[in-house]
């Protein structure tokens, strides 16, 4: 079994620590978080030891890294782990950082010591959408001319939260980001955002946004819209449309249960899983069991290269808010 080290305890932390508890492969070995007792809790909860980050990093029993610290502490604790054993694969959970600039700085770095970073972009791993990229990818629709991606949160987090958050863009649309230029086949190369504070005056107060519509448009003219929403009204809704020149292919939202119950006035289904937890539940499972195929030598799916091609998405998409126009990347 492979032993872990989990940087950061929080509730991303939190996640991470059962998946990996959960794989035959992996071994939770030692927490480390800013706050003591809440590595105690979680180190206890899995048997684990609860230490701090140098200690866990200069562990040579170690095999791999997993940082789930505040994203400001990311490229730092980053360094860190490939200063300790640029050999050590790491898994890192988005965004690579709040600052563009910086984050490039950091994976030339990275890159120039050979370390080996997995990027935390659970949709990746999520079965659904990776059926969807696996059918655009064989050609079941021919060429991809167009991707529709719905992500509307059920409500919006804490304003505690989304004050050091990175706003919407950088937080939460990333993940859409990254899912467009998976699926579109090209790298955007515009983007225009539209984005409004309709859902809680206190998010307007902290200069962030809770609405916004981007359309991303690749050197051919393919073509992303995504609609993402702090609050739905109705629930987590998670979808994705791709457009081809011989039809479409559809990934739907996941139900509580695939029970329905039909009478005289119509017909009722289950609500949607009502949280990021229970919907993405086995795309966190899958994404650690590749992390755990990364120690045993194989290449990571999602890199460096794409959290800076994400990171550069969400920076041009908050440009073109400001500006009114379309940024280019």
């Amino acid at each position: 079994m492979h032993a872990v080290a989990m940087i950061g305890a929080g509730r991303i932390g939190r996640i991470h620590a059962a998946t990996i508890a959960a794989h035959p492969r992996l071994r939770l070995a030692c927490v480390a978080d800013a706050t003591t007792y809440i590595a105690q809790e979680l180190a206890a909860q899995y048997g684990a030891t609860a230490t701090d980050v140098g200690s866990a990093l200069s562990d040579p029993t170690i095999d791999a890294v997993v940082i789930a610290s505040p994203t400001a502490l990311h490229c730092d604790h980053m360094l860190a782990a490939a200063q300790a054993d640029a050999g050590r694969p790491i898994f890192c959970e988005k965004p690579i950082d709040l600052d563009l600039d910086r984050a490039r700085t950091v994976a030339a770095r990275l890159d120039g010591v050979g370390a080996r970073v997995l990027m935390g972009f659970n949709r990746r791993f999520d079965p659904h959408f990776a059926a969807l990229a696996a059918r655009l990818a064989a050609g079941a629709i021919g060429a991809v001319e167009a991707i529709h991606i719905v992500s509307h949160d059920p409500a919006p987090p804490s304003t505690d939260y989304l004050a050091s958050s990175g706003g919407l863009f950088r937080d939460m649309v990333i993940h859409d980001f990254d899912m467009a230029r998976c699926l579109l086949g090209a790298e955007p190369v515009g983007v225009f955002a539209s984005a409004s504070c309709l859902i809680d005056p206190a998010i307007a107060a902290i200069g962030d946004v809770d609405t916004a519509r981007t359309t991303l448009r690749t050197a051919e003219g393919r073509l992303c819209t995504i609609s993402s929403s702090r609050r739905s009204g109705y629930g987590y809704d998670q979808r994705i449309e791709a457009y081809g020149a011989q039809g479409m292919i559809r990934a739907g939202n996941v139900t509580e249960t695939t029970v329905e119950t039909w009478g005289p006035t119509g017909g009722r289904t289950d609500p949607f899983q009502n949280f990021f937890l229970d919907r993405y539940a086995q795309a966190y499972s899958n994404e650690m069991a590749h992390f755990a195929d990364v120690i045993d030598g194989a290449a990571p799916q999602v890199m460096l290269r794409d959290g800076i091609a994400a990171l550069a998405l969400a920076e041009a998409a908050a440009r073109s808010v400001r500006s009114g126009r379309m940024e280019t990347v």
